[in-house]
C-alpha cells in the first residue's frame, strides 16, 4: 500500500497510507528504525454509540497536502455518523514533535459529544520485545519507552485543556489479547496505566460540537532519547500551543519549496506544482546526516523480505544532483560528506547503506562458487558520487567545501576506477548492473565510471596535480574509444546494454533493449544529439512504449520486477517514472525549436496524471490501471522528475533566446 502522505524533518519520519492510517514512524534517522514496523497506528470516532476507525470502510478520503507545504490537509467525510473530518497532520521543521489536529463538523443539525482516539502500536527499536509504556500523571500523557527511545503520546480538547481525557495501556499478540485499540470501540478506556512486553496503547481526547457547527482538537507524540527530551517538547507544545507549531512549519516549507520561481514561466500549474512537491517529498526522505534513502514504504517487506529504506550511492548521486540543479546544495553537501567517510580504502563504495552509515544488506556475493575473490559492487556507485560532486562544485565553486573530500572520496574513488578494468577491452570490470541483477560490463556503469574520472581530471586540474589529471584523463578516454567500440552494434545500429568477455576473449552482448543505456548521454560520454545516441533512444522508444491506455516507458524488454502482464508486444514491462523521465530528457536535450519540447512535456504531463492526489510518485504504474507498484513515494522518482523539469525550463530559456537574438538581429522590434 503506497505512504501517501509522508512527513519529516530529517530526523523524525512518519507516513500515512492510503486508508489515512499512520503507519510507519521513524526516529532518530530517516529510515531507521521504523518504531512500528509498518503496523496501523490507528485513529478512532465515537459518536452517538457509534464508533469507527478512520481505515475502516465507510469513510469518504481525500489525502493530500496544504498548498506547497509537508502540513498533510486530509478530509473524511462518513455519512452513517453525520461526521465531517479535516485533519492537518505535521512533523514539527525544528523539532521532534509529530502534530494532528483534527476539526470535526455537524451534519445532523444537533449538538454531538465526538470521543477521537489515537493507538500507538509500538515495536521500539523495531521490534515488540521488552516495550514499556505508563500513564505519566505529570503530563497526563502516555510514555512509551525502551531503552535510549521515549514517545509521549498527548492531547489537547482546545483552549488550556491539555493533557488526555482518558487513556489505556495493554497486552497485544497475545491470546485473548488482540491490541488495546479494541478496548475503544465501545468509546470508554480502561485507564489501564501500565504494561510491558509487547504492548500499545490508545489515549482519548473529547469535544462538544455545536449543531452544524465544528470543534477542534490536536494530538502530538513527542521523540527523544530520554524522558526529560519528551516532557520538554510538551511543555513547548504547550507553552506556544498546537497551532503555533502547525503555522511555522507550514511557513517554513513554503518558502523552503519557492526557491525557483522561473520554472513557473515554461510549464504549466500542474507541473510545477508536482515539482514542488517533488523537491519536499525528497527531503523528506533525506536523514540529517546526509543518508539519502530510496524510499521508506514499509509494505514492501511483504514481497522481499527486506525495504528500500537504505542509502544507495548511485540512487543517492543522481538525487544529489537534482537537488543541486534545484538550488539545495546545503542538502547535498552531507551526502557527499558520508561518501567521504563510506568509501573503503580500495577507492569503491559497497552495495547499499543503512541510514546511519553501516553496511547494509546484500545479495552480491564476495566470492565465486570456487572460492576466489569478487567483489560485491556496482562501479557506477562509485563512480556517480564523484560525478555529482562535479556537478555541484561546479555550479557553486564551493572550493573549502571540496578540499577534503578531493582526498578523501575523488582521489581514492578515481585510483580504484582507473585501475579496475577489464584487461582485453579495457573497458571497467565486470560488475553488477544499475538493477542489481546482472554482473557483466553495462553501458551505463561504463559512462558512470568515465563521466567519474573525467570529473576527478577536473578535480586534480583544479588542485594543481596534473600528472594525476593526466592519468584520469587517459583512463577516461581509453574507456570511451572502448565504449564505442565494443558497446556500439553496427548490425543493430544502437549500443547494446551489458557485454561479457569470455575466458578466450569472445565478446558476448546483451541487446536487450533497456532505458539504462540513457546513462551515456546523461553522463556525457556522448552528446545527445549524437547519431548513435538517437538511433539508440529511437529503439528505446519504440520498443519501451507501454501501449496500452495507460501509456508510460517501461525499464526493459520482459521486465520480470512485479510483472502483471506476459503479453511483451504490449505491455514490455511495467511504466517506471525514471523510464519516462530518462527518455524525456533526451528529446528535452535535442530539441531546437519550441515544437520540439511538445513531445517531452507530454512525459512530464504523464508523470503529473499518475501522481498520487497528494503528488507522490511511486516506482512503476499499473500497465492497464495506473495504480501504483512496489514501493511509494521512490525518492528516485521525485528526483528524475526534478531533473527532466529543471532542464526542461533551461532548454526552454535557451530556445526562446535563441530565438530572440535572430529576432533582434533581423532588425525587428521586440515587445
Amino acid at each position: 500500500m503506497p505512504r501517501d502522505l509522508p512527513l519529516g524533518n530529517g530526523d523524525f519520519l512518519v507516513t500515512f497510507d492510503s486508508r489515512y492510517q499512520l503507519r510507519d514512524i521513524y526516529y532518530p534517522n530517516v529510515g531507521q528504525e521504523n518504531h512500528t514496523v509498518g503496523e496501523p497506528s490507528r485513529f478512532g470516532v465515537w459518536v452517538d454509540g457509534q464508533f469507527a476507525w478512520t481505515g475502516d470502510d465507510g469513510w469518504d478520503r481525500h489525502i493530500t497536502y496544504e498548498h506547497e507545504t509537508l502540513v498533510g490537509d486530509t478530509t473524511l467525510v462518513h455519512s452513517k455518523l453525520g461526521l465531517s473530518l479535516r485533519f492537518r497532520d505535521a512533523v514539527d521543521f525544528d523539532r521532534n514533535i509529530y502534530l494532528k489536529e483534527v476539526t470535526v463538523e455537524d451534519a445532523l443539525g444537533r449538538e454531538r459529544h465526538v470521543r477521537f482516539f489515537q493507538h500507538f502500536d509500538a515495536h521500539l527499536y523495531g521490534n515488540d520485545t521488552g516495550d514499556s509504556a505508563y500513564y505519566d500523571p505529570r503530563s497526563q500523557a502516555v510514555v512509551h519507552y525502551k531503552g535510549r527511545r521515549y514517545f509521549l503520546v498527548s492531547g489537547s480538547s482546545g483552549g488550556s485543556a491539555y493533557g488526555l481525557s482518558s487513556f489505556a495501556i495493554g497486552q497485544k499478540d497475545a491470546p485473548g489479547k488482540e491490541g488495546t485499540w479494541r478496548d475503544a470501540e465501545d468509546g470508554e478506556l480502561s485507564r489501564n496505566p501500565v504494561a510491558q512486553g509487547s504492548i500499545d496503547s490508545v489515549g482519548m481526547v473529547a469535544v462538544t460540537v455545536p449543531a452544524r457547527g465544528t470543534a477542534t482538537a490536536v494530538f502530538w507524540i513527542a521523540a527523544g532519547q530520554a524522558y526529560e527530551d519528551v516532557r520538554e517538547l510538551d511543555k513547548l507544545v504547550r507553552e506556544r500551543t498546537p497551532a503555533s507549531f502547525l503555522a511555522r512549519t507550514k511557513d517554513y516549507w513554503r518558502l523552503w519549496a519557492n526557491k525557483d520561481e522561473a520554472i513557473a514561466e515554461h510549464l504549466p500549474d500542474d507541473i510545477n506544482g508536482l515539482y514542488k512537491r517533488s523537491t519536499l517529498v525528497i527531503r523528506t526522505q533525506v536523514d540529517n546526516r546526509g543518508a539519502i534513502i530510496a524510499a521508506n514504504d514499509s509494505d514492501v517487506l511483504r514481497f522481499n523480505r527486506d525495504t528500500y529504506s537504505y542509502l544507495w550511492p548511485r540512487d543517492g548521486a543522481l538525487v544529489a544532483d537534482a537537488l543541486d540543479l534545484a538550488g539545495y546544495g546545503e542538502v547535498t553537501r552531507r551526502f557527499f560528506f558520508l561518501c567521504g567517510e563510506l568509501i573503503t580504502r580500495e577507492g569503491y563504495l559497497l552495495h547499499k547503506y543503512n541510514p546511519d552509515g553501516s553496511l547494509g544488506s546484500s545479495w552480491h556475493a564476495w566470492s565465486t562458487p570456487d572460492g576466489r575473490l569478487e567483489l560485491p559492487i556496482q562501479e557506477d556507485e562509485t563512480g556517480l558520487p564523484i560525478w555529482a560532486l562535479w556537478q555541484h562544485y561546479d555550479r557553486d565553486r564551493d572550493i573549502e567545501f571540496i578540499r577534503p573530500l578531493y582526498r578523501k572520496l575523488v582521489r581514492t574513488g578515481a585510483d580504484f576506477m582507473a585501475t579496475y578494468r577489464e584487461p582485453r577491452t579495457k573497458l571497467p570490470a565486470p560488475s553488477f548492473d544499475l538493477w542489481e541483477e546482472r554482473r557483466g560490463i553495462h553501458a551505463f556503469t561504463t559512462a558512470a565510471v568515465w563521466a567519474g574520472l573525467t570529473a576527478a581530471r577536473n578535480f586534480a586540474v583544479a588542485f594543481g596535480q596534473h600528472e594525476l589529471a593526466k592519468r584520469y584523463a587517459v583512463a577516461a578516454q581509453e574507456i570511451r574509444e572502448a565504449a564505442l567500440v565494443h558497446l556500439w552494434d553496427a548490425d543493430r545500429g544502437r549500443f547494446v546494454r551489458t557485454i561479457s568477455v569470455m575466458p578466450d576473449g569472445t565478446i558476448v552482448k546483451d541487446a536487450t533493449i533497456d532505458i539504462s543505456l540513457a546513462g551515456i548521454f546523461l553522463f556525457g560520454l556522448l552528446p545527445a544529439d549524437d547519431e548513435r545516441i538517437r538511433s539508440t533512444m529511437r529503439a528505446v522508444e519504440d520498443r519501451l512504449s507501454v501501449k496500452t491506455p495507460v501509456g508510460g516507458i517501461a525499464r526493459y524488454e520482459n521486465d520480470y520486477y512485479f510483472q502483471v502482464s506476459s503479453d511483451i508486444a504490449a505491455v514490455p514491462g511495467n511504466p517506471w517514472f525514471i523510464a519516462t523521465l530518462w527518455l524525456a530528457e533526451h528529446l528535452i536535450a535535442i530539441a531546437e525549436t519550441p515544437d520540439d519540447l511538445d513531445r517531452p512535456r507530454a512525459y512530464l504531463d504523464w508523470c503529473a496524471r499518475r501522481a498520487l492526489p497528494s503528488g507522490v510518485l511511486s516506482e512503476q504504474v499499473h500497465p492497464y490501471t495506473g495504480e501504483p507498484l512496489s514501493v511509494s513515494p521512490l525518492t528516485w522518482s521525485h528526483a528524475a522528475f526534478v531533473s527532466a523539469v529543471q532542464h526542461y525550463a533551461r532548454r526552454s530559456r535557451l530556445i526562446r533566446d535563441r530565438l530572440r537574438d535572430q529576432v533582434k538581429t533581423a532588425g525587428e522590434v521586440i515587445v
